[in-house]
């Protein structure tokens, strides 16, 4: 039996971990949960699956905790974190943030399995990630829908001398709430607006980077570090019925494409399982009736916030780091009414502008580019 960590256990992956745990009880054994303030929920979980190692985030949460399971080793903060990735066969990274960065250094420095859905682990972290990555063998999955499909699309080729036999790597794109808008159309856009993704049931946050294609972007970047591929072999390309999750293309001609009907159950329960395949069916297809997919390439001029992550990656190191940090302001700002939604776009690539290439080797110098990078885009919203 395997056991299982599960970083990040009240948001949206962490319930449906979950969910997939609950059906495989005979394989999968959760032992450790962390989350943030819902600690009612991880009490519950904990009782319910009868957790013996808890991560919060205050000595407040701790102790409440304590109090309703006397029994259970209670950790705290980035350390803890880093506690519990370390002490299982598989580590679920489904944390919010910097904060995950730590759980993902701990599981992969470790040798433990990590499957991983905190992209700012390989987005702003990427340097930090490599130098573990290539001092020791590491066993690192992504949860995320499009890299969990490339994943399973180079199975069977070699990683040697960055995939040579790959042509590139296609990662698909719903197109967001607004792919058949106009620019003009789009000077008009509302909060609502743009929370209304066609396709996907997400956080605020990310569901305005769909709307920007950001997202695409940042994905991109992950692609990129996950996989050792530069960014120039990496396409997007539209899909809007998101049934294919992405392919990879050979230099054959070939190109191995992953289809399911969205549901994130079916990525996780593959990191949590390989070389197995649970027995569910999460995401199957039908062939029984008309099955149309259409494709179609993004429109970078009224979104591009895609360039913009192209260009990030090719400036490499710290600038990935810079551009999402600088993008969680701007989005943050456009919630709040601070600007509108064609100034988020502006805004980073202002921020990008002025970042000056420095190397980073420390989470110290990762911390002190993210403060920075969200000081300026702060500086450029005020200036808008």
């Amino acid at each position: 039996m395997r056991s299982v960590a599960l970083l990040g256990a009240t948001g949206s992956i962490g319930q449906q971990t979950l969910d997939v745990l609950r059906r495989e009880p005979d394989s999968l054994r959760l032992e450790s949960i962390a989350g943030g303030r819902r600690v009612d929920e991880l009490i519950a979980t904990a009782r319910e699956f009868h957790v013996t190692s808890i991560g919060v985030t205050t000595d407040e949460d701790a102790a409440i905790v304590r109090a309703a399971l006397p029994k259970a080793h209670v950790v705290v903060g980035d350390s803890g974190l880093a506690e519990l990735a370390a002490s299982s066969d598989v580590v679920v990274n489904a944390v919010v943030g910097f904060a995950g960065l730590a759980a993902t250094l701990s599981a992969l420095e470790a040798g433990r399995r990590l499957a991983l859905a905190n992209k700012e682990s390989l987005v702003a972290a990427a340097p930090l990630v490599d130098e573990v990555r290539s001092a020791r063998p590491t066993d690192l999955v992504p949860i995320d829908s499009e890299h969990c499909a490339i994943h399973q699309c180079l199975a069977g080729a070699s990683s040697q001398n960055h995939y040579e036999s790959v042509r590139r790597l296609i990662l698909t794109a719903s197109g967001g709430p607004f792919r058949t808008k106009s620019i003009d159309e789009l000077r008009d856009v509302t909060i609502t607006d743009a929370l209304a993704h066609p396709t996907w049931s997400m956080g605020p946050k990310i569901t305005v980077d769909s709307s920007t294609l950001m997202n695409k972007g940042l994905e991109v970047l992950e692609a990129s570090a996950l996989f050792g591929i530069g960014v120039d072999r990496i396409d997007v390309v539209v899909h809007p019925q998101s049934i294919v999750h992405s392919m990879v293309e050979y230099v054959d001609g070939s190109t191995l494409a992953q289809l399911s009907r969205p549901d994130m159950r079916l990525p996780i329960a593959y990191c949590l399982g390989l070389p197995q395949r649970f027995d569910h069916g999460w995401g199957s297809l039908s062939f029984d009736s008309a099955l149309s997919l259409e494709f179609e390439p993004p429109r970078r001029d009224a979104f591009p916030a895609l360039d913009l992550a192209y260009e990030a990656g090719r400036i490499g190191e710290g600038a990935p780091a810079c551009l999402s940090a600088a993008n969680e302001v701007a989005v943050a700002g456009f919630l709040d009414g601070v600007i509108g939604w064609s100034d988020i776009v502006p805004v980073v690539r202002d921020v990008l502008a002025r970042y000056e290439r420095i190397p980073l080797r420390t989470v110290e110098a990762l911390r002190e580019l993210d403060d920075w990078s969200r000081v300026c885009a702060h500086e450029r919203m005020k200036s808008s």
